[in-house]
């Protein structure tokens, strides 16, 4: 338990712990700094190059993730609504004991902000898909 040795304390020891840690912790963020650098070099050239097809069609996928081209945020967040739209609605009954007015606010107003918020969120994806249809639309347009 406690130290009998007098050059020797528990705090120098615990000191030398923490700094090995600190230390471990160090090394590993910089390694990993390092391949992060050349992965995303190799993965730039490999996946980022326009003209480039790929030979299957989960490369394909993958360069379409890269590229932003499949996004999944849409579906994420219709998730995400529905989840939350069903937990406020049955955490409202919660309230029924506690006041009915209140009860009526959560339901109604909570799951009206939860759609307002969660339909501009999807506007801007709407918005996103449009103007790349378009762009891709104008680039067709011009090769003819």
């Amino acid at each position: 338990m406690y130290s009998y040795n007098p050059g020797y304390s528990s705090v120098e020891s615990s000191m030398n712990q923490t700094v090995a840690l600190a230390t471990g912790i160090l090394i590993w963020v910089i390694i990993s700094l390092v391949i992060a650098i050349v992965g995303g070099i190799v993965v730039y050239y490999v996946f980022f190059k326009p003209d480039k097809d790929m030979p299957n069609k989960f490369l394909t996928w993958i360069k379409d993730f890269f590229n932003f081209h499949k996004m999944l945020v849409e579906d994420m967040l219709k998730v995400i609504y529905i989840v939350l739209a069903v937990f406020i609605t049955l955490a409202s009954f919660a309230l029924i004991p506690v006041n009915f007015i209140s009860f009526l606010l959560v339901l109604i107003l909570g799951n009206l902000i939860l759609r307002l918020t969660f339909e501009f969120s999807l506007i801007n994806i709407m918005i996103w898909k449009n103007t790349t249809d378009i762009n891709k639309r104008l680039k067709t347009s011009k090769k003819d």
